[in-house]
């Protein structure tokens, strides 16, 4: 606690992401926060395990449940299933279904039966949708802790809008969603959870945006046309994993930790398994800064210059700072 403590406190100016009153709620959910991440850190890397499923499936990840038939009678199997150090991640599994019924946004007063509604709510939620939907979001969706968000289905797609930002909260999933030609925009008042509202800074055009999060399940994700990044991954987020995502047609795909002197990413972990990076992207498959990864089975299209194909890049580093890079 005190480790993060102390690098929380030293470097608090960075720690605004976007929120332009950082009042005594965000206070609290920070130092929250800090407590969640020490917890989530693996100091064996290698115990970091997800559940074998009974049947024969050649994605291992989807065994754990794909061998029900009867799958959407039995949606929280899926809350068991969570691989790499996301592993034990059980979103809204304690909580009751919440159905979304309403595709229409209000950043500042959401009604029952619409997706804000639904993951500003006090307690996990386990949500789901009463049929496939396009919303568009005019100002961040900000997500409280225990929730699964589990698009399975449905066509559920946030586009043409903003993305989704996970910050200061633990034990979250979300599976099926289509997120694409998320766009900058203006700030302003938003209700960051059941009770309380807050003024945030603009927008930078992020898919899926974590800080200081822990304990997150990204799957079955498709992502594209961001306008910044697909997946951005920020100040000592912790214990998540990515996987059976679709990227296409985007420059800079993912980003873990965001700069080198910010000793809290150190402690970042992430898995990324089974993904599908596609065709028309450029860099950051991931960029990273830190962070230990776990990356396994994922599949690249890349573009035909060599030069597109490294799997590691020296850059301006010395020869002492990269000769002994796996």
């Amino acid at each position: 606690y005190s480790f993060f403590l102390f690098l929380f406190i030293v470097i608090i100016p960075t720690l605004e992401d976007h929120i332009a009153e950082y009042d005594d709620f965000w206070k609290a959910r920070e130092l929250e926060a800090i407590e969640n991440l020490d917890k989530a850190y693996h100091s064996n890397p290698e115990e970091a395990e997800s559940k074998k499923g009974p049947c024969e499936v050649s994605n291992h990840v989807d065994s754990c449940r794909r061998c029900d038939r009867d799958w959407e009678k039995n949606r929280k199997k899926l809350a068991d299933c969570a691989p790499g150090f996301a592993h034990g991640t059980t979103g809204g599994k304690d909580g009751e279904f919440y159905v979304v019924t309403d595709p229409i946004h209000n950043g500042t007063g959401p009604k029952p039966g619409a997706l804000r509604h639904a993951v500003t709510q006090t307690g996990p939620l386990w949500i789901t949708f009463k049929g496939s939907m396009t919303i568009k979001l005019q100002q961040k969706l900000i997500v409280t802790s225990d929730k699964t968000i589990d698009a399975r289905g449905a066509n559920v797609e946030i586009c043409n809008g903003v993305g989704i930002t996970i910050q200061f909260v633990k034990n979250l999933s979300i599976h099926g969603l289509q997120i694409h030609h998320i766009i900058p925009t203006n700030g302003g008042k938003i209700k960051n959870d059941e009770i309380h509202h807050g003024l945030r800074g603009d927008s930078d055009g992020d898919g899926v945006s974590l800080f200081g999060a822990s304990n997150v399940w990204l799957d079955h994700l498709s992502l594209h046309h961001c306008t910044d990044g697909l997946i951005d991954v920020v100040q000592g987020s912790i214990a998540f994993t990515i996987s059976n995502c679709y990227f296409t047609d985007h420059n800079d795909v993912m980003l873990f930790g965001s700069s080198d002197p910010y000793n809290a990413d150190k402690k970042m972990q992430v898995t990324i398994a089974l993904n599908h990076f596609g065709n028309g992207l450029v860099e950051r498959m991931p960029n990273t800064s830190n962070p230990t990864i776990i990356s396994q089975g994922n599949r690249y299209s890349a573009p035909g210059t060599f030069g597109a194909k490294d799997v590691t890049c020296s850059g301006l580093l010395k020869l002492a700072q990269w000769k002994n890079w796996n």
